[in-house]
C-alpha cells in the first residue's frame, strides 16, 4: 500500500542536482512517495534520479513546464493520491519545508499552499527585472480576483485531491502555470494559503528574467493568459 502523499518534481536537465535532491528528499519522508517528470533531458537526469530512489516519468520530448507538472498531477490521480507536493529539482526548493506545508493541506485549512520565498530570514534574492514583473502579476491578480499573494510565481506547492481533480483538466493554464493558477483556484472557490518556505538561488541556470526584454514578453503573455482564465472561469 502506497502512501497517501505524492511529492512530484519536474526536470529537465537537472544531472547537477537531481540526485542530490532525490536523495535528501527521501531521506526526510521515507514514507511519502518521490515521482520524478523526466521533460525530454537530454543528459543524465533519469539515471541520477532512479539512482536517488525516485520514480521516473520521462516525456519523448521537451514539452514545457505546464504540461510537465499535469503530467504529475495525472500521475497522482490515476494512483489515487490525496495529497501532493510538487517541488523544482533544480535545488531551490528546500525539502524541510514540506514539514511545514502538508499539514496545513491534511489538517484542511487551505486547499492549497504556496511556499513564499519572501521574509525577513530569507536568502533568496531576485532580479530587478524579475522583481518589477512580480509586482505586475500581484497587481494584476489582486485586480482580478481580489487575492492578495506575496510569491504568485512560486512552484513550491501543496495541495489536496480536489484541486489535483480541477488541475487534471483542460482548463489548467499549463502555457503558463504562474498567477493564472492563482486566478483559477480562486475562482473555482479554493481557499489558498501562503508560508514562507526557504528558498535558494539556482546556481546553474540562467533565468529568462535576466534579460528585460523576456521579461517584457512574458508579462504580456502571463496578463493575456490571466484574462483568458478569467473569462473561461
Amino acid at each position: 500500500m502506497h502512501s497517501d502523499t505524492l511529492i512530484t518534481i519536474p526536470a529537465y536537465n537537472e544531472e547537477r542536482t537531481i540526485l542530490k535532491v532525490v536523495a535528501l528528499t527521501k531521506k526526510l519522508y521515507p514514507d511519502i512517495d518521490i515521482v520524478v517528470i523526466n521533460d525530454g533531458s537530454i543528459d543524465g537526469t533519469t539515471e541520477m534520479a532512479e539512482k536517488a530512489g525516485a520514480i521516473v516519468l520521462s516525456h519523448p520530448f521537451n514539452m514545457g513546464y505546464g504540461v510537465t507538472l499535469q503530467t504529475g498531477y495525472k500521475y497522482a490521480i490515476r494512483n489515487n493520491y490525496t495529497y501532493l507536493v510538487q517541488m523544482d529539482g533544480d535545488g531551490q526548493h528546500d525539502p524541510e519545508s514540506v514539514k511545514t506545508m502538508l499539514p496545513l493541506i491534511k489538517g484542511g485549512s487551505f486547499d492549497v499552499v504556496l511556499g513564499c520565498r519572501f521574509s525577513d530570514t530569507s536568502v533568496y534574492k531576485m532580479s530587478i527585472f524579475r522583481s518589477i514583473g512580480m509586482k505586475v502579476f500581484r497587481f494584476f491578480l489582486y485586480v482580478l480576483s481580489g487575492q492578495k499573494i506575496s510569491d504568485i510565481t512560486s512552484g513550491f506547492q501543496a495541495m489536496n485531491k480536489r484541486v489535483l481533480s480541477l488541475f487534471v483538466s483542460d482548463v489548467f493554464p499549463s502555457d503558463y502555470p504562474d498567477a493564472d493558477v492563482i486566478l483559477l483556484l480562486s475562482k473555482n472557490g479554493f481557499k489558498i494559503g501562503e508560508v514562507p518556505v526557504a528558498m535558494y538561488p539556482n546556481l546553474y541556470g540562467k533565468s529568462m528574467h535576466s534579460n528585460p526584454l523576456n521579461v517584457v514578453y512574458y508579462v504580456f503573455k502571463m496578463f493575456l493568459s490571466m484574462l483568458i482564465t478569467k473569462i473561461r472561469t
